[in-house]
Order: structure tokens, then C-alpha cells, then sequence
């Protein structure tokens, strides 16, 4: 013990404050030709996405993200979003240029049929 009184306590520094929570909004704008969802814009991290959602169904893939939705005040179709499971594989970056015809399947293919190494003259003839 000592007769120093306690020193006063530090303010919040901005990387102790919390961070203000990504705005992350839902909306629902037609369903789907299929009528198993619906089709979704959706704004997050200043971004607007094109999208849909389904319902989970058990033995069925999950494409993308799960999420639970919160209605809005604002509009009836507006929904915040709350991200329960990351999707485990990340959307493909945008590609520029022209299409790309020859996908990985079908590289696999291509190698499981015609073999890898061929086209180097080593003595192989197809007959």
C-alpha cells in the first residue's frame, strides 16, 4: 500500500472502442422461376450483390452463405442480415476478357482419355 492515489483510468483508444458492425441488408424482389426461393439484392460491405435464398433442406448442397434474416421497419421486404455460416468456398474474383471454354473438368478429362506427356515424340503411337 502505498499513499499515491490511483492514476486515472486511460480513455478508450479507437482500436479498444469496438467496431461499428458492417451494414448487411436484404432485399427481396421476385421469387424464383422455380418457385424453391426467391431472387435478393443484397448490400454489404458497400457492395450490392445479386442473389438468391432457399430454404435448407436436409441431404441438399448449400450453395453460399447461411444466414438468418431480421425483418426491417422500413419495408416489408428489407431484412438485416446475420451470417451463421461462412460459405466454405469464396465467390470467384470477376474475370475480364473473353470466355473460358476449357473448365477444370474438363482438363481432368481431357488428361484421363488422352494421357499427359504425349505430344513429345517420345516413340508412343496411337496404333
Amino acid at each position: 500500500m502505498s499513499d499515491e492515489p490511483d492514476p486515472p483510468e486511460r480513455p478508450l483508444a479507437t482500436s479498444d472502442a469496438p467496431e461499428p458492425k458492417a451494414e448487411d441488408v436484404v432485399m427481396i424482389h421476385s421469387p424464383m422461376s422455380d418457385g424453391q426461393g426467391y431472387n435478393v439484392l443484397r448490400l454489404r460491405e458497400g457492395n450490392v450483390e445479386l442473389g438468391a435464398i432457399r430454404n435448407m433442406r436436409e441431404g441438399a448442397p448449400v450453395h453460399g452463405d447461411v444466414v438468418k434474416l431480421s425483418p426491417r421497419k422500413e419495408h416489408e421486404r428489407l431484412y438485416d442480415v446475420e451470417v451463421l455460416v461462412k460459405s466454405p468456398r469464396p465467390p470467384e474474383p470477376p474475370r475480364s476478357g473473353p470466355a473460358q471454354v476449357a473448365t477444370d473438368a474438363y482438363r481432368a478429362n481431357w488428361e484421363a482419355i488422352f494421357g499427359a506427356g504425349r505430344g513429345d515424340g517420345g516413340g508412343e503411337t496411337l496404333n
